[in-house]
C-alpha cells in the first residue's frame, strides 16, 4: 500500500490494478468496462491504475491506456506504456518491467504495487478461470468468481449441466465437438433437428452473444455451426422458445451471502441480443448502460421472487464473490422460466442493476474490493501442508528411486 501523509495524519491508498483486454473476442468489450471502472472508482480511497493485457498477450501499465483512443491502433512502445509481466510467486505483490526484447527484466524492476486486482476480462484467457488462478498461485486478492466457479461459467455445455443437477430448469440441448461435425455433418443434424426448429447455436466458451446464431430451418442450422466451430471446438445447440422474454438478474456478495439485483428486460430489435446489440448501438462506447432496457422488469412480483431466489440459489452453487449477472428466458406461450447462462464478469460490472437500489457504482466497486480481500483472508485459514513421512520412507528405499522401485508402500 502507498501512504501519504496528511496533516498531521496518514492516509494510505490501496494499490488496485484494473486488468482488461487480453486474448479474447471480447476483447473490446472488456476494454469498455476496464475503463468505466476506472472511472467510477473512488480515488480518494485507491491508488488505480490500468492493466491492459493486449490481443497478443502482453501486459502493460502507463497514464495513456486510461484514455480509449489508445486502444484503436495499440502502439506498445509509444511513451509512457512499460510492458510488465507479474511472477507466479507469493509475496512479489507487484508488477515488473520486462528487458528490451521481452524478457523478465533479472534484479527486480517492480514497476508498479498491487494490493488487488480487479478483473473486468470477458470471455477466454480472463474469466475462464485462467487468470484466476494466476493469482491464486500469486496469493493477490481479485475481484472475480474463483477459478472453480469461473471454469464452469464460461462452459455453456458443463453450466448448464450443473444447473439441470440442482434441479432448475434448463432449455433441451445437445453438444459435439467440431471434430465430429467435420467427421459426420449428417449425424450431427439429425440430433440438432430433434430438438426442434427454432435453435440457438453458440460456441461453448465464449461471450457477449459472440458466435451465436439463430437456426429456424436446415440452411440456417448448417451455417450457425459452422459460425460456432469457427469459434470453439465444443458447440452447443439449444432448443429455442417460440415466444422468448428475456429477464436478466445479478447477484451481489461473498459465496453463501446473496443480495439479487433488481430485475431487467433488455430491449432488442431482434428476437434475441446480438453482439452489435449489447455494446455498439450506442455508438459511444458506453457499454451495457447505453441499452435501452426496463428496470425493473415488467413482470410480476411471483416472478420476480422466483428468478431472485434461483439467482442466490446459482451464486452460493458456484461459490461466487463479487458480482454476477444471470441471464433468464421466460416462455411467453405458457410462462415457464428457464435459466440460460450465468456471467461471471458480467459488463459493466452490471452496476445500472444495483442502482436503483441505492448502490452506487463507486459503491459497488468497494464491495467487490472488500470481498476480495475477505476471500483472501478466509483462504489463509486453511491449512496448506501436511506432514506426512513418505519422503522419509522413499529416503529409506534409496536405491529404489535409480531402479523405480521404492520399497516403501505408498
Amino acid at each position: 500500500m502507498e501512504s501519504e501523509k496528511k496533516g498531521q495524519g496518514v492516509m494510505t491508498k490501496t494499490n488496485i490494478g484494473v486488468f482488461f483486454g487480453s486474448r479474447a473476442a471480447e476483447h473490446d468489450v472488456s476494454i469498455v468496462s476496464g475503463l468505466q471502472l476506472l472511472e467510477n472508482i473512488d480515488k480518494t480511497k485507491y491508488d488505480a491504475y490500468p492493466v491492459y493485457v493486449s490481443r497478443a498477450g502482453g501486459w502493460y501499465v502507463g497514464d495513456p491506456l486510461n484514455d480509449i483512443k489508445t486502444y484503436r491502433r495499440f502502439d506498445p512502445s509509444a511513451r509512457g506504456i512499460t510492458e510488465v509481466y507479474l511472477p507466479p510467486v507469493p509475496g512479489k505483490r507487484g508488477l515488473y518491467g520486462m528487458d528490451v526484447g521481452g524478457f523478465f527484466k533479472k534484479g527486480g524492476g517492480l514497476v508498479r504495487s498491487l494490493d488487488c486486482a480487479v478483473l473486468a476480462f470477458h470471455g477466454m484467457h480472463g474469466e475462464d478461470g485462467t487468470m484466476q488462478g494466476l493469482f491464486e498461485l500469486c496469493d493477490i486478492p481479485y475481484t472475480s468468481v474463483g477459478v472453480t466457479g469461473a471454469g464452469v461459467g464460461m462452459d455453456k455445455i458443463i453450466m448448464k449441466a450443473v444447473f439441470k443437477s440442482m434441479g432448475l430448469p434448463v432449455l433441451e440441448s445437445a453438444y459435439f465437438y467440431r471434430s465430429r461435425w467435420q467427421r459426420e455433418p449428417d449425424a450431427v443434424l439429425r440430433e440438432a433437428k430433434a430438438l426442434g426448429y427454432p435453435l440457438f447455436v453458440k460456441p461453448a466458451n465464449l461471450g457477449s452473444s459472440i458466435g451465436i446464431s439463430k437456426a429456424v430451418d436446415l440452411d440456417t442450422l448448417k451455417n450457425a455451426i459452422e459460425v460456432a466451430a469457427s469459434y470453439d471446438r465444443r458447440i452447443l445447440v439449444e432448443r429455442g422458445v417460440n415466444s422468448p422474454r428475456e429477464i436478466n438478474c445479478a447477484g451481489l456478495g461473498y459465496y453463501d451471502r446473496c443480495l439479487p439485483s433488481v430485475c431487467e428486460q433488455p430491449a432488442s430489435m431482434d428476437a434475441f441480443l446480438s453482439f452489435e446489440d449489447k455494446y455498439t448501438r450506442g455508438g459511444k462506447g458506453d457499454g451495457m448502460q447505453s441499452l435501452k432496457r426496463q428496470i425493473p422488469a415488467p413482470i410480476d412480483e411471483a416472478t420476480t421472487k422466483r428468478i431472485q431466489d434461483m439467482t442466490a440459489d446459482i451464486f452460493k452453487m458456484l461459490e461466487c464473490k463479487g458480482v454476477v449477472r444471470i441471464d433468464y428466458i421466460i416462455d411467453e406461450d405458457d410462462g415457464t422460466v428457464y435459466v440460460n447462462e450465468i456471467n461471471t464478469i458480467p459488463g459493466s460490472f452490471a452496476f445500472y442493476l444495483y442502482e436503483p437500489m441505492g448502490i452506487k457504482y463507486s459503491a459497488l466497486i468497494d464491495k467487490l474490493i472488500a470481498y476480495a480481500f475477505a476471500a483472501r483472508e478466509e483462504k489463509l485459514q486453511s491449512v496448506f501442508a501436511f506432514d506426512s513421512e513418505l519422503l522419509q520412507k522413499v529416503a529409506l528405499g534409496g536405491a529404489g528411486l535409480k531402479s523405480g522401485k521404492t520399497t516403501g508402500k505408498i
